[in-house]
């Protein structure tokens, strides 16, 4: 019976993963987010819930059976967003340039696209001379250049090991190869997460769930379409946190692969609290806080030699036009919802750091990327960002703690994403981010009754067994 039940499972995992490799394959190729995305999100929508029936039949599947699924489905789904162009964002545009200034030996940091000293690098893909200037992905600066690239009159917002990323697909691109070498980097790098939490699963001992968790990246339709399609540099950092903390411990190696992971997107730095679960040793704890200082300022000291304060690029105009600087009420959606917007910054700002010091002062050594789960998922929720590739970060967490409940943050910013074209004039951040809060907390809860349950009380606690402990 067993047998058959796994047989059946196993069945159903692989038909699931045929059908949303291709249903990943026809919405890339449905069209792009300003003119298609309500094609774009009903793709969307059928992708995730076949990604939810594969996730779930695979866990009746036996370890290595599971394990080649996993495996199989993640090189298919990834392949799938290799299918169009990007659809739904231009950053990789920029990358292509950065890596292209970077190997004529520029700072990226020093010149915006736009500018007359780069001149002699432009070609007609990035830079199309003829035509109309009218499609996806194009604008023409005030100066009447028609250019692929988004902000082209602003200098770079990107940190230095991201830098060396653009620079080294760049170097490894055939001529004319345009777009495909960074979808196809972005398809590595994805897979390479997929192995990482494989192992990670095998080295914690727990080698039975490591495929289903591991599905939980490999398989998520953020993966293909953000990670692959539109190439977005956020998975390496989330490869680098997956290695920080699934396969170090609290010290120097941990700071330093949080160091890069940081200076590939800031994000990561969110993980700290998580890295540092339960640690009491002062000097441990110092050695990893300093690891990670040191990587980032290393990586950027090049970059600094060469372009001085310029380093921070549009970072400061970015947030300035994204939304965060205080008093702006396009952030904290579910915060406004019950404060006055003036207050909503700073209610957020408190809550990430009582968050923080609760993921590092009672969280769990053994299981560090919980923390770091909490507070990722919390500050998305509380910020309430439009782009979903943001929470790339928590998807890999996610695969690394199991909660599935915290994947609704990444639909929430897909669905703020798409949905706030087709929905012009209602709440869509407020409503769909509600909506992931819910379904976390209500995870919360149901994940919280078992342990109650089985929690052993006073009456059965003197036979053998410490109090708390598991017979």
């Amino acid at each position: 019976m067993r047998r058959t039940t796994a047989r059946v499972g196993a069945a159903a995992t692989a038909v699931l993963l045929a059908a949303l490799t291709a249903v990943v394959v026809n919405t890339v190729r449905a069209g792009d987010d300003e003119h298609d995305a309500g094609r774009l999100l009903a793709g969307y929508a059928i992708a995730w819930s076949l990604f939810a029936g594969a996730a779930w039949a695979v866990r009746k599947v036996p370890e290595r059976a599971a394990t080649g699924l996993v495996l199989v489905g993640a090189a298919a789904v990834a392949v799938a967003g290799l299918a169009a162009p990007p659809r739904t964002s231009t950053d990789m545009y920029r990358y292509a340039w950065d890596g292209r200034v970077q190997a004529a030996g520029i700072s990226p940091y020093a010149h915006p696209p736009a500018a007359p000293q780069l001149t002699g690098l432009r070609d007609d893909w990035l830079f199309p001379d003829r035509g109309s200037c009218r499609g996806w992905g194009l604008t023409r600066t005030r100066d009447g250049l028609c250019v692929r690239i988004n902000r082209p009159t602003v200098p770079t917002i990107y940190p230095p090991v991201a830098e060396g990323w653009f620079l080294t697909v760049h170097l490894l691109s055939p001529p004319g190869s345009r777009h495909k070498p960074l979808q196809v980097g972005g398809a590595v790098l994805a897979f390479g997460t997929t192995v990482a939490l494989l192992a990670v699963g095998r080295r914690r001992g727990d080698p039975r769930r490591a495929p289903a968790r591991a599905a939980l990246w490999g398989w998520c339709p953020a993966v293909p379409f953000e990670a692959v399609d539109n190439a977005h540099v956020d998975t390496l950092g989330v490869l680098l946190t997956v290695l920080a903390l699934g396969t170090a411990t609290a010290g120097a190696r941990r700071g330093a692969f949080l160091g890069a992971a940081t200076a590939v997107k800031l994000l990561p730095v969110l993980a700290l609290p998580g890295a540092l679960s339960g640690e009491r040793n002062p000097a441990r704890a110092a050695r990893t806080v300093a690891a990670l200082l040191a990587v980032f300022a290393l990586v950027y000291l090049p970059y600094v030699i060469a372009s001085g304060a310029g380093v921070l690029g549009y970072l400061p105009g970015y947030l300035r036009e994204e939304g965060y600087q205080p008093g702006d009420v396009h952030r904290f959606a579910l915060l406004r919802l019950l404060l006055p917007d003036a207050a909503a910054e700073a209610t957020a700002a408190v809550l990430l750091a009582l968050t923080a010091g609760y993921a590092w002062w009672r969280g769990d050594p053994l299981r560090p990327w919980r923390g770091a789960l909490l507070l990722t998922g919390t500050a998305l929720l509380l910020v309430s960002p439009n782009y979903p590739w943001y929470s790339l970060l928590v998807v890999g967490l996610v695969a690394l703690d199991g909660r599935w409940e915290w994947l609704t943050v990444t639909l929430a910013g897909t669905v703020l994403y798409l949905g706030g074209r087709l929905l012009p004039g209602f709440p869509v951040q407020a409503s769909a981010y509600g909506t992931a809060a819910v379904c976390v907390a209500l995870g919360a809860v149901l994940r919280a009754l078992p342990a109650r349950r089985h929690r052993p009380g006073p009456h059965v606690t003197g036979a053998g067994h410490p109090p708390g402990t598991d017979r």
